[in-house]
């Protein structure tokens, strides 16, 4: 029996060179820190999404304390803070994740208020949803048409002064705030208006 001669392939590295192997272990000390801004985070939920967010979040800390506060102080004090995308970018980055995940319908209505707050048009959420359905699905933005038409209606629904539903001084009971895009459907003039 003759023996081969194994040439190593000259484009694999090699794992024992030292170019290729790290001689110390990375540190904290060696990363760029990523700054979490607590207070510019609530600052940034309230400009998004109205005080009423900021009060909401109590209902979530009931649940799991301290979780809300980590999401606003990581994703608005942090993650909304960093250089690079403009406000209205990373809404339009959000509206597009959303609709892709699906099953967030309350999480996109958020977005989609928000969006809607910092200037954006009907027509243009509009198309940030029908741009998806070649990439996530016809189903998908369907719903997050759904989403978005139903939220555009309420956004539109006149406030008034009156007592607040459920309330005592109110005779009509609180309304459901959940939000069903199962029996809504979008007609071509809602989806453009």
């Amino acid at each position: 029996m003759t023996s081969a001669t194994v040439t190593p392939n000259p484009t694999t590295p090699d794992p024992t060179t030292p170019e290729t192997t790290l001689s110390e272990p990375m540190t904290p000390a060696d990363l760029t820190p990523a700054p979490l801004d607590r207070e510019s985070g609530y600052a940034l939920l309230a400009e998004l999404a109205g005080p009423v967010a900021v009060a909401t979040l109590g209902g979530l800390d009931g649940l799991a304390p301290g979780f809300a506060d980590w999401i606003v102080t990581s994703l608005f004090g942090g993650t909304y803070q960093r250089p690079g995308l403009a406000l209205r970018d990373r809404q339009i980055a959000n509206l597009a994740a959303l609709t892709a995940l699906g099953g967030v319908e309350p999480q996109l209505a958020d977005h989609v208020r928000n969006s809607l707050r910092i200037g954006m048009t009907r027509e243009e959420i509009t198309e940030v949803v029908v741009h998806l359905a070649p990439y996530v699905g016809v189903p998908k933005a369907l719903a997050g048409l759904r989403v978005a038409a139903s939220t555009f209606t309420a956004a539109e629904a006149p406030t008034t002064k009156a007592p607040a539903a459920g309330t005592p001084e109110s005779d009509t009971p609180a309304p459901d705030t959940s939000v069903s895009v199962t029996s809504a459907s979008v007609t071509p003039a809602e989806a453009r208006a």
